[in-house]
């Protein structure tokens, strides 16, 4: 089997278990065993000489460094034999075909393929487009229909001034006249007055004719050009969508059952959308196609990040990172049918400490110190919450109550007003960012700077939500102060202050690069896990709703 099957990496296990359940891929610990395989995939990458990438920076590559996922998952043959599956997401070096990884559901890149020719044929449409729209001949048509309008409009303007001037002399001959009484000169005189008018007429009906004529003849070569670029776009638009539609029809994805059943309908079912760009060809997927067309028992698995994260994306070279939801959600969870996966442990109910960790109450404000992992208000599948529990403590509250919000795994204060005016003016303070707030974490390093000022605008990671990326074309701005408390045992205490209020902002300004490089000690999603995350909302001032006097509440670090 170890010979014979491509892909197909023999495991040596000694003391290792087999886990009970296969991965929950969305939010997990990697079980002893991925973590072996993921070992040997990281020494095969250190040592390997089969393809080049440029996951650090690497002059002689000339390329811009980015790092990749790459995906176990360890498996057992009909024999019993345990082994492992490695995979890559996407391209790896500008090719599909790897000795060490296993193949994609279906590969773009082959140069035989049906993908490549018709990519071929659609690019050229677009060098043709290109070329009509940069020619020459489209320019001096586009510049002699210009002149055209130009001198056509001179030309009329300058019969329209000369016959004003005409209509006016006319006039002028007409007030030396006798009209009431007119004898025979006067009354030639004013047919023929009223023959030049006519006669000016005409010659402004001729030139405008003229001038249509020529204008119509400008237009004409003009949109012979953009006819044609209109019908190449048409062909484009119906190859590309052919093209994509046939694409579709070669994701065909297996599940446990032996069931298969296509990209498009996955995404029809399961989101009510199209899938996005590149479903199908993250790591996970191609394990699990793998697997099956090989009749392999998936056991576990895990995905790690190798080399650099790019600009706008927090990824730690050699971490562990859930599958992505937006792309591989519906995917993996047709291809799971059958499997015995463990449940989702963000369904799980919380342990928190029961009831509300009351502050401060009167009339208008509940200022409560809320644990870590407890929502601020219900989520989709989990109700239990602050809102859920200020609720059932005072069912008199006509709300709404929730001014603010902190993360489910963020500590501290949160303030909820007990009544619509009290949260209207509270609320206000936020939205004019007059509050002043204060948080306290605990970064996993030392970082250099004493205080300072992060500005980096943050938008949600449309494929893995609720992941939030650095974008400066469409985030929303993101500021934060920080100052530096206290640097201890390779850690650093911090304060931070934040002028905004976007998701994950401190957790994102905490770990990226762009920012303080240093992750929040037990940060799941931008860092590493541990028993909490130590971010925690200490202290808050604003304006009471009704003394109208300026109120604060403090709640101790409870790390």
């Amino acid at each position: 089997m170890f010979e014979t099957l491509p892909f197909f990496h023999p495991l040596s296990v000694e003391s290792v278990s087999l886990p009970k359940q296969f991965t929950f891929p969305f939010f997990y610990e990697p079980h002893p065993l991925s973590l072996l395989a993921a070992d040997q995939v990281k020494m095969y990458l250190r040592t390997q000489q089969d393809f080049k990438h440029p996951f650090w920076s690497d002059e002689q590559l000339n390329e811009s460094p980015i790092g990749k996922m790459f995906g176990v998952m360890v498996v057992k043959d009909s024999n019993g034999n345990l082994g492992f599956l490695a995979a890559v997401s996407g391209k790896l070096a500008n090719t599909n075909k790897h000795a060490y990884f296993v193949p994609p559901i279906y590969d773009i890149l082959d140069e035989e393929g049906f993908f490549r020719a018709e990519e071929h044929h659609i690019n050229r449409i677009n060098r043709d487009i290109e070329h009509i729209q940069n020619g020459e001949a489209f320019a001096e048509a586009k510049t002699k229909l210009e002149e055209v309008k130009s001198a056509n409009e001179s030309a009329l303007k300058a019969a329209r001034e000369l016959h004003k001037a005409n209509k006016k002399e006319r006039k002028q001959i007409r007030s030396t006249l006798d009209t009431v009484l007119p004898d025979v000169e006067t009354q030639a005189i004013l047919e023929d007055l009223i023959k030049q008018s006519y006669r000016d007429q005409h010659e402004y009906d001729v030139l405008k004719l003229e001038t249509r004529t020529e204008l119509n003849k400008a237009q004409s070569d003009v949109d012979q050009y953009i006819e044609k670029i209109e019908r190449l776009k048409e062909e484009r638009k119906r190859r590309s969508a052919a093209l994509q539609k046939k694409i579709f029809d070669q994701y065909q994805f297996l599940n446990a059952h032996g069931e298969t059943k296509d990209v498009l309908s996955i995404f029809q079912e399961t989101a009510g959308i199209i899938p996005p760009a590149g479903a199908g060809e993250c790591a996970a997927p191609k394990l699990f196609q793998y697997a099956y067309l090989n009749q392999l028992t998936p056991i576990c698995m895990a995905e790690f990040w190798w080399g650099t994260s790019s600009a706008s994306e927090v990824r730690l070279h050699e971490h562990y990172y859930p599958s992505c939801r937006g792309k591989c959600e519906p995917i993996l969870g047709f291809m799971m049918q059958g499997l015995d996966v463990e449940s989702n442990p963000l369904l799980q109910a919380t342990h928190t400490p029961k009831g509300l960790d009351i502050v401060f109450e009167d009339n208008d404000i509940l200022v409560v110190n809320k644990p870590s992992e407890l929502l601020s208000v219900p989520g989709k599948q989990i109700s239990d919450s602050v809102f859920e529990r200020a609720m059932e403590l005072r069912p008199d509250m006509t709300g709404p109550i929730i001014i603010h919000r902190l993360d489910m795994s963020t500590s501290g204060i949160l303030v909820l007003a007990k009544n619509k005016e009290a949260h209207q003016f509270i609320q206000d303070q936020f939205i004019q960012h007059t509050i002043v707030k204060r948080y306290t974490a605990l970064l996993n390093g030392l970082i250099s700077e004493d205080e300072g000022l992060i500005d980096l605008p943050l938008r949600v990671d449309l494929d893995d939500r609720p992941r939030q990326m650095v974008c400066y074309t469409y985030g929303k701005p993101a500021r934060t102060q920080f100052r530096v408390i206290e640097r201890k045992n390779d850690r650093t205490k911090i304060h931070f202050f934040p002028l905004t209020g976007r998701t994950h902002q401190l957790r994102v300004h905490s770990a990226h690069s762009l920012g303080l490089h240093t992750p929040i000690v037990g940060d799941d999603i931008y860092g590493t896990r541990e028993n909490r995350l130590h971010l925690h909302a200490g202290f808050i001032r604003f304006i009471h709703p009704t003394s109208g006097k300026e109120i604060s509440f403090e709640v101790a670090d409870p790390f």
